[in-house]
């Protein structure tokens, strides 16, 4: 029996650094009246997040891409405009360039703390931002069965996402460098393959019935059913430095659900292939970003992913046609020809040692690109 088409509909969030405009290092004690005024300015779609110098946005249930660009535009300027009050900026980056982990402070809510409690040294590293995309499949088998097969494409969504090659003032030599701090987390990393959204259930009721976790926003998988609404929710990505990026990437993994409803309609599938060979594409896109290509299993051979996205396009082109999400798509191109913020940071700072500035001056560079280029263009 044919599943009646999902709605489809799209919610971001964002997560995002606050630096002193003077120091470019992150705040550590953030005001309290800073939260606050972003709350009475943007009501239930902004939050705190484990660490004070970090602040959480999310946009509206939106029917297209381009209404999640309208509404994440205006999260970011009043962000931005409340944080000026107080000389601070936001960074749209997955790290900092430089700054100490360890003078960080977490924040003081009841959830954090038992964050704090519960996973010690680890959790008190996550000085780390990322990107969440939401898509709403109603019905929950088809989200599981949508769920299976879209693990295949996180690699190449995270190669377009990267913004964290530092940490603590060096050069990674990594494009995402937060997966590596992420990862340390239990229950992170590549989805396992479910068959069917009860024994979804049964595995995370099994994890509740032992008290392991309070419930699933506990599960931290790179793409993961979501607890609170009827959606897919991945959460790969780096958060984009640009604005125009991020509504890009949603775009695909919108398309992305699309195309795998329409292959169940015409009693068709995406391979699904272990994840041993999908998590060596997806550190390849954690080490290279775009620059090395990925594994494209069908033909058994390293590809360009110049190549590989213009196979993508053209695959989900339909999707998008139907979402009207055309522009957002193809806007992927540009991506590849200027590069992904981690490409964009290490010029800045190339560029910077190069005029004979000192290191410290070369990062100072960098956190200023970032702040000029996450409210660039919204």
């Amino acid at each position: 029996m044919r599943i009646a088409e999902p709605s489809f509909t799209i919610g971001i969030e964002e997560e995002y650094l606050l630096v002193d405009k003077t120091s470019r290092d992150l705040v550590s004690d953030a005001p309290a009246e800073l939260m606050k005024a972003c709350e009475d300015a943007l009501g239930g779609q902004v939050s705190p997040e484990f660490l004070q110098c970090q602040i959480e946005v999310g946009t509206q249930v939106c029917t297209t891409v381009k209404e999640a660009h309208a509404d994440l535009a205006h999260l970011r300027r009043t962000i931005a405009d409340i944080a000026g009050q107080h000389n601070l900026a936001p960074i749209a980056a997955s790290t900092h360039p430089f700054a100490d982990w360890t003078e960080q402070r977490h924040t003081n809510k009841e959830r954090y703390q038992v964050l704090a409690r519960d996973l010690q040294g680890v959790v008190r590293r996550m000085l780390i931002c990322g990107m969440h995309v939401h898509v709403c499949i109603d019905d929950p088998d088809l989200r599981i069965d949508i769920f299976n097969q879209m693990s295949y494409f996180l690699p190449h969504l995270l190669a377009l996402s990267t913004s964290s090659p530092f940490w603590q003032g060096r050069d990674t030599g990594l494009n995402s460098y937060r997966l590596t701090i992420f990862d340390n987390l239990p229950r992170t990393g590549l989805p396992p393959n479910v068959s069917s959204y009860t024994e979804y259930e049964r595995m995370v009721g099994m994890l509740k019935q032992t008290k392991t976790i309070e419930d699933a926003t506990k599960i931290w998988w790179d793409l993961r059913p979501s607890d609170r609404f009827p959606t897919l929710e991945t959460r790969i990505c780096d958060v984009s430095t640009l604005l125009k990026d991020t509504i890009t990437i949603a775009a695909i993994v919108q398309a992305v659900a699309r195309m795998l409803y329409r292959l169940r309609c015409d009693n068709q599938r995406w391979r699904i292939y272990d994840r041993f060979l999908i998590n060596e594409n997806r550190w390849r896109a954690q080490r290279y970003g775009l620059a090395e290509g990925l594994i494209d299993f069908g033909r058994g051979e390293l590809v360009p992913y110049s190549d590989l996205l213009d196979e993508l396009i053209e695959l989900v082109m339909p999707d998008a046609e139907a979402l009207d999400s055309v522009d957002e798509l193809l806007a992927a191109r540009e991506i590849i020809k200027r590069g992904t913020s981690a490409d964009r940071q290490r010029r800045i700072f190339d560029a910077s040692l190069a005029q004979r500035m000192s290191t410290k001056e070369a990062l100072n560079a960098v956190v200023d690109g970032l702040i000029s280029e996450t409210v660039t263009g919204v």
